[in-house]
């Protein structure tokens, strides 16, 4: 019965210290993104605008390339990284919107 709490403690610490970590990550990537906004719309509003833009537009494309009903046949190497960046940025958001560290 011992082993069988250890085991669950170990699993348990675990799972916590990766969702600290991945929290972690996701509000440093929040705060980056938002001072390279922030430093950008500085030096020229015009560029920080479009690069914003065709940013939104790939994960824009990419949601939809993740969601939309498969084809037979190959998808693309721009379609799968742009799925695969759609996914991870809606990861990052789930858990940056839980951050505290404002």
């Amino acid at each position: 019965m011992i082993r069988g709490v250890g085991s669950f403690l170990k699993e348990l610490l675990a799972e916590l210290a990766g969702e600290v970590v991945l929290m972690v990550v996701a509000c440093l990537a929040v705060a980056v993104l938002a001072l390279a906004f922030v430093w950008g719309w500085e030096r020229s509003p015009l560029v920080t605008g479009g690069v914003g833009g065709a940013l939104l537009a790939f994960l824009g494309y990419g949601g939809w390339e993740l969601l939309r009903p498969a084809r037979p046949g190959r998808r693309g190497r721009l379609a799968g990284v742009a799925a695969a960046t759609f996914a991870v940025a809606a990861l990052f958001i789930a858990y940056a919107w839980s951050c505290t560290c404002s």
